[in-house]
């Protein structure tokens, strides 16, 4: 059911340099940012679903795509060095202004196409129960890091921490990274310490074949052949 007390934000900046007009580029026939606005949309949670942007090309998109952009994001937060806090915290005041300041936020990334309703259900789930700061997504490393690998100065190969080098793989502790998908906020507490990684903050782990980073041409290619493969097996619109 809609909540009015349940914003959802999209950041989508226009400066992307390393794949240019990266939020807004096909993936698979579709402006890419358009997948979290439907699922956004799908979910049932929202009141608003508001993109966050500095680009007038991604504004016109994202309302075509349904949702809404009721505010400019300043030069300043639309750069390589603003934070994901940083924009959800001018969100925020801008919402203030108006009187309509809502409770629970969900970031979701403009670049997350694999992303899906019953996730971020589960996450709203898990942060009202529970009065945790945030929630957010996050998956397994597909191999065990604590036996990672360094080139050194000389170029040999040497272990990061040779003190498991006789662990069996199973024995070793599981470690987990953010999934970069969505970033559930409880707004009052947020606003306290402005940081997306809190104390608090609990997972929603996700299975890592619905996860792919998505920063350079390789990563976009990669996520293209996930999504078709995807597709074909479960005939979805979205996946």
């Amino acid at each position: 059911m809609i909540n009015n007390r349940v914003v959802a934000i999209i950041p989508a900046r226009g400066g992307s340099k390393r794949i240019p007009n990266k939020n807004i580029k096909l993936f698979a026939g579709r402006p890419i940012i358009s997948y979290s606005i439907r699922v956004a949309q799908e979910a049932g949670l929202f009141e608003r679903v508001i993109v966050s942007t500095d680009s007038s090309e991604i504004a016109t998109i994202a309302r075509e795509c349904g949702a809404e952009v009721p505010f400019c994001r300043p030069a300043e937060l639309a750069n390589d060095f603003a934070s994901t806090a940083e924009v959800v915290c001018h969100a925020i005041e801008c919402l203030a202004q108006d009187g309509k300041r809502p409770e629970f936020i969900c970031c979701i990334y403009a670049t997350a196409p694999f992303i899906q309703a019953s996730y971020l259900k589960e996450g709203y789930d898990r942060l009202v129960s529970s009065g945790a700061t945030t929630v957010f997504s996050i998956t397994t490393y597909p191999y065990p890091i604590y036996r990672s690998l360094k080139i050194t100065e000389k170029g040999y190969i040497e272990m990061i921490w040779p003190e498991y080098e006789n662990f069996r793989s199973q024995d070793l502790p599981k470690a987990y990274h953010d999934a970069g998908q969505f970033y559930w906020l409880n707004t009052n507490k947020f606003m306290k310490e402005k940081v997306l990684f809190a104390k608090d903050s609990l997972p929603v782990i996700l299975p890592r074949y619905l996860v792919q980073d998505i920063d350079t041409a390789e990563d976009w290619e990669a996520a293209e052949m996930m999504f078709s493969v995807m597709k074909a097996k479960t005939g979805s619109k979205n996946k």
